[in-house]
């Protein structure tokens, strides 16, 4: 018996901005489907930017009975307008919503972030056990942190909130994963913390990505790919290398599945999950 079989593996995508865009992301999820992974997730962008664009791709692969969860934030939006989005996931038969802090765009700095525990409580209060609700978790802390006990913290009062499960923010070091794993559970925390890996497409966008998010890329990693140049099938090959030993590594030592990046591309997401095995489960 495949020992990924009781796992649980996910996408995720971001709404495109053009109709290029979205004509090019129906044909990835459509290949991508083909793996039957437990469900996809749309990202939600800086204060509900791309509120629209998310809601209607989670409707339509919901129409086309691909199991979808769509990324929430508060963002700019007040309580009327979130419920109302939330009732029409709820009226659509979606079942699953990522809930974050999200990001203000740049302009509305004035106003108050609303944290994910914040949004979670409020999931609960007005639609109760409807949706299984996913948080954001940071293996390597979050850059806003204060310090790694505190990050923790916060990630505890999220599922004391009544969160189900969480996603970690991507990284290549499965041991930060591991630790992190351990504090998590001296903190009380007793959910599935499913790690999120990011196949690597391109490596300048990688690190300036990495930067701004806190993800440390190990450097070996950074020169072996700097040492590439502009050779994109040999990133390519290397960087789904890497991304399928590391996703083995966690798979074979307890991670409860994975949440795979996708950034709206075919490959290498395929190449890795059939690197796997899991075209077996």
């Amino acid at each position: 018996m495949n020992n990924k079989t009781s796992k649980r593996f996910s996408f995720e995508f971001f709404p495109p901005k053009t109709d290029l865009g979205k004509e090019k992301l129906a044909t990835v999820r459509a290949e991508l489907n083909k793996l039957e992974p437990d469900y996809f997730s749309v990202t939600y962008g800086a204060g509900g930017s791309t509120r629209d664009n998310t809601r209607d791709i989670v409707l339509t692969m919901k129409s086309e009975g691909i199991s979808t969860a769509p990324h929430l934030s508060f963002g700019g939006d007040n309580e009327a307008a979130i419920l109302e989005l939330i009732n029409q996931y709820k009226t659509a038969g979606i079942d699953r919503i990522v809930a974050l802090r999200g990001d203000m765009p740049s302009g509305m700095g004035a106003q108050r972030l609303i944290y994910a525990e914040e949004l979670v409580r409020f999931i609960r209060e007005h639609t109760g056990d409807h949706f299984q609700l996913t948080v954001a978790a940071y293996p390597e802390i979050h850059p806003d942190a204060k310090s790694y006990h505190s990050d923790i913290q916060f990630l505890k009062r999220k599922m004391d909130a009544g969160a189900d499960s969480a996603i970690t923010q991507y990284f290549y070091n499965a041991d930060a994963y591991f630790y992190f794993i351990e504090e998590c559970q001296k903190a009380g925390i007793d959910k599935a913390i499913y790690p999120g890996i990011m196949p690597i497409l391109n490596y300048e966008n990688l690190a300036r990505f990495s930067r701004n998010c806190g993800a440390e890329i190990p450097r070996w990693i950074c020169k072996k790919l700097e040492g590439y140049g502009n050779d994109q099938e040999s990133i390519a090959q290397f960087g789904t290398e890497v991304v399928t030993r590391l996703a083995e590594q966690l798979l074979d030592n307890g991670a409860p599945g994975i949440h795979f990046y996708t950034m709206n591309q075919i490959e290498p997401t395929r190449s890795i999950w059939n690197n796997l095995g899991l075209g077996e489960r």
